[in-house]
């Protein structure tokens, strides 16, 4: 497969920085989303030191098998977890900074993806809209055990209490997904502030539309924007084509 990307990144409509961050390797080989906490530049910091490892881990020779890339994947999470974590005890101001983050790569005709907190991946496939990740969230634990309902989670109070992220412990819990890439695939990779703001519904739509990947992409940050822009919003799509084309 080949694969065309593109992202898009906007601080939101209440927010003063964007603390959000995103990475697209060239050939669209690998993609990744990261969404900053910790407050004032603390998170912007820790989503960049994330992307940068990202760029550095992939950077070289791209490997052709699947386990090659699946082991690139892992260390492009530990090295930015042992960055921000060092990062944090070096600097008093960055003190309990971290970040969520989704990296995802492609190699063999299928995609590995890697995943560590709120931010989403998402599979649009043959006009159907799933999601590959599982948040690691106070809510979604109690969505699945029947304490509330997935539409209560989007707006519970507790919404931001997040389980597992970089820069939080040096051992960390990381989510490997893997599966087939077919043709005409698009992988959404997402900050809460897309999430959060815009229904499965209407991300299916966009998606589903007629139109380029950049128009998709800034027609879902236009939609978030428009229900609100609580948060920072950063959007990456990912989509395979055959060989041929």
């Amino acid at each position: 497969m080949k694969i065309s990307a593109t992202g898009k990144t906007d601080k939101g409509a209440r927010r003063g920085n964007n603390e959000d961050a995103f990475i697209i390797m060239p050939g669209g080989k690998c993609a990744a989303v990261a969404d900053g906490m910790g407050g004032a530049a603390a998170g912007e910091v820790a989503s960049r030191i994330f992307v940068d490892a990202v760029r550095e881990i992939f950077s070289p020779a791209y490997p052709k098998n699947r386990e090659d890339v699946s082991a690139l994947v892992r260390e492009a999470f530990k090295t930015g977890n042992e960055r921000i974590l060092s990062s944090a005890r070096q600097n008093p101001a960055y003190n309990s900074m971290g970040c969520t983050a989704d990296l995802i790569a492609f190699g063999d005709d299928r995609y590995i993806l890697g995943h560590v907190g709120d931010s989403r991946t998402y599979l649009f496939r043959e006009g159907e809209l799933r999601q590959l990740t599982k948040d690691h969230s106070l809510v979604q634990r109690q969505v699945e055990a029947g304490l509330i309902t997935p539409r209560q989670a989007r707006s519970h109070s507790m919404k931001n209490v997040i389980l597992r992220a970089l820069g939080i412990d040096l051992s960390l819990s990381l989510d490997i997904i893997r599966g087939p890439v077919l043709p005409a695939d698009i992988f959404l990779l997402c900050s809460d502030g897309l999430s959060d703001m815009v229904e499965d519904q209407e991300i299916s739509a966009i998606l589903a539309s007629s139109g380029t990947i950049e128009e998709k992409a800034a027609l879902l940050v236009a939609s978030a924007l428009q229900a609100g822009g609580r948060d920072n919003i950063t959007v990456v799509l990912c989509q395979s084509h055959s060989r041929g084309l």
